[in-house]
């Protein structure tokens, strides 16, 4: 596993999503409403809304949030966000992306470059590491579907390219133009996922020492919290000594 998964892995044994739940709510809210402001409010007309309300679901986030969120795209309640992509590199020179939203792309982008700064690490143009991944879709299920095998042959039915299975997922990979289909087929045999969705998948993962791997978790959960932040991924790999000590 990569940056991403690693990151998303260690916060889940840390019990962190608990701890800032009103400002996972807030973030999933904010894109549940950006997708019905682009397409249909209908999500199964809309591939993005759909998408946004699993996400949501997977947190628990209840109905009425879901809901309101939706009605508040027909609304005109004055706020627009504008989908930025942040590029750079952390301690080491590892490669990382950051998706935000924000109403105010001045004070995101001061913040985000501070982060990357404070870090040792510095924030690059546009394009400068988007390269050395690649653009995919990820179906999400829990591990209670069934066991690795399973999972694997009905992603490659499903016409799927990969499957990283560990204790708490099942990380299943497609094309970005064929996520809604293979999404579908995977729904039919283990019901609805935890989340599918466009990500940036590493194309090499490249492996840090763990002096290096806590300062980028920590540029990572630096970034993760910020407000306007919707998604942080990074092409490198933690030991297994360290995910296990950080997820103490």
């Amino acid at each position: 596993m990569a940056g991403h998964s690693q990151f998303k892995n260690i916060m889940h044994r840390k019990g962190k999503v608990d701890a800032v739940r009103s400002k996972v709510f807030s973030k999933l809210a904010r894109e549940i409403t950006v997708a019905a402001k682009m397409g249909m409010p209908d999500p199964n007309m809309n591939p993005r809304l759909r998408a946004a309300i699993l996400a949501a679901r997977a947190e628990n986030m209840p109905k009425d949030n879901i809901q309101r969120a939706i009605n508040k795209a027909a609304g005109n309640d004055g706020e627009n966000y504008e989908e930025i992509r942040y590029e750079g590199y952390g301690p080491g020179g590892a490669a990382i992306i950051v998706e935000a939203m924000t109403d105010n792309r001045n004070r995101t982008a001061s913040d985000i470059r501070s982060y990357f700064t404070k870090s040792g690490g510095n924030l690059a143009e546009t394009g400068a590491v988007s390269f050395m991944f690649d653009r995919v879709g990820l179906v999400e299920f829990g591990p209670e579907v069934g066991d690795a095998d399973a999972v694997l042959e009905a992603a490659i039915d499903a016409g799927a390219e990969d499957v990283v299975s560990s204790e708490h997922s099942h990380e299943i990979y497609c094309e970005q133009t064929s996520l809604n289909e293979v999404t579908k087929a995977l729904e039919e045999k283990f019901g609805e996922p935890k989340a599918s969705k466009l990500v940036w998948k590493p194309q090499t993962p490249v492996a840090v020492d763990d002096e290096t791997g806590e300062k980028l978790m920590k540029l990572m959960e630096t970034l993760e919290e910020h407000d306007d932040v919707q998604n942080v991924y990074g092409n490198f790999e933690l030991s297994d000594a360290l995910m296990q000590k950080m997820a103490g």
